[in-house]
């Protein structure tokens, strides 16, 4: 080969090569999307105590409602309603207001449990976690799930959606059993997914964010253990139940 064609060559290669493509090294936090955290939630100044009143008072008023035919029935629950009312309303508390908002406050707490960084969609990355086995998808391809912290979805529960990545794995390996230490490297992409897979404590639903394509993996030693973000006080599932 020529010399000026060996040139031309250099430079294709090192265009092709060029600092846009490297991989990028993240941390488990850099995948939440900070804008979603920030929210009000009327529900977490409420003392342990007040929040169980407050459920209370709405599973209280739908058993009134559903008592029309029993009188004592009724008159029971409409005390206990109007003395579980008076201590909120003794420490300023509108539970009426409370209650209304409990269909809001959830969407913003599930917004923050699932919102992605959108900086990172499309970005090459690496990542270090905990690799756990999953079903192939329908064309063959082999897929994994990687998450912050060893024993989640077996002993633990699963992390918040924008926690978790589901990994389509580049052939030639594959976890022979769950949570190895892995780091991973590939392009990350915001693809919210749900599905479900058989683990030690049973069905176990796994809800992720992303997903990383054709993902290069690498075994670990175990010192990459990683904190997650605590998930926030689902106590508001009971006030809802009764909807």
């Amino acid at each position: 080969m020529r010399l000026r064609e060996l040139s031309s060559l250099l430079v294709l290669t090192s265009c092709l090569a060029s600092p846009a493509t490297a991989a990028q090294p993240i941390a488990w936090g850099d995948l939440v999307d900070k804008a979603a955290q920030h929210y009000e939630d009327p529900y977490q100044s409420l003392s342990p105590n007040q929040l169980e009143l407050l459920i209370s008072i709405k599973q209280l008023r739908e058993r009134f409602t559903s008592y029309a035919r029993d009188a004592k029935g009724r008159s029971t629950i409409q005390q206990q309603l109007r003395t579980n009312e008076a201590k909120l309303a003794a420490d300023g508390i509108d539970a009426d207001w409370l209650i209304s908002q409990r269909w809001t406050v959830a969407k913003r707490r599930e917004r923050a449990a699932t919102a992605g960084n959108k900086e990172l969609d499309g970005q090459v990355v690496i990542i270090a976690g905990f690799a756990i086995p999953a079903p192939a998808d329908p064309d063959g391809t082999r897929v994994a799930y990687l998450v912050p912290e060893r024993g989640m979805c077996s002993h633990m529960p699963p992390p918040l959606s924008n926690q978790m990545i589901r990994l389509r794995l580049k052939k030639g390996w594959r976890p022979d059993r769950s949570h190895v230490p892995v780091r991973v490297r590939g392009m990350l992409r915001i693809a919210p997914s749900a599905h479900h897979i058989f683990m030690v404590d049973g069905r176990m639903p796994m809800r992720a964010t992303f997903v990383i394509e054709e993902a290069r993996v690498v075994p670990i030693g175990a010192s990459t253990r990683r904190p997650v973000p605590a998930s926030p006080d689902l106590n508001l599932n009971k006030i809802q139940q009764a909807d």
